[in-house]
């Protein structure tokens, strides 16, 4: 399974948009745009999953730099989400 990440995307592209464009190449698992949690706006950028890397890396190869709606895409393969650190309030263990 292959996480392909798709940037500078237009405002209006859509799931399915993202769908559409990649199952020319293969299979599509998922696609999704990434959304604004308080507004609901698209942030520009999407996330597909493709669970066969030779399709996936075909469908790379061939949609990065091409437009869609409008817009030219910036795609290749998602790196892993880093490690987010704990967030706390402060020094609770010294006791203050």
């Amino acid at each position: 399974m292959m996480n392909i990440y798709v940037g500078n995307l237009s405002y209006e592209c859509l799931d399915s948009d993202l769908r559409d464009a990649f199952g020319a190449h293969g299979q599509v698992e998922s696609a999704r745009v990434i959304s604004d949690k308080f507004t609901g706006r698209s942030r520009g950028f999407g996330f597909v999953e493709m669970p066969n890397d030779t399709e996936a890396k075909a469908a790379i190869e061939a949609l990065n730099g091409a437009e869609l709606k409008g817009r030219e895409i910036k795609v290749n393969e998602a790196r892993p989400k880093p490690q987010s650190r704990p967030r706390g309030g402060g020094d609770r263990d010294r006791g203050w």
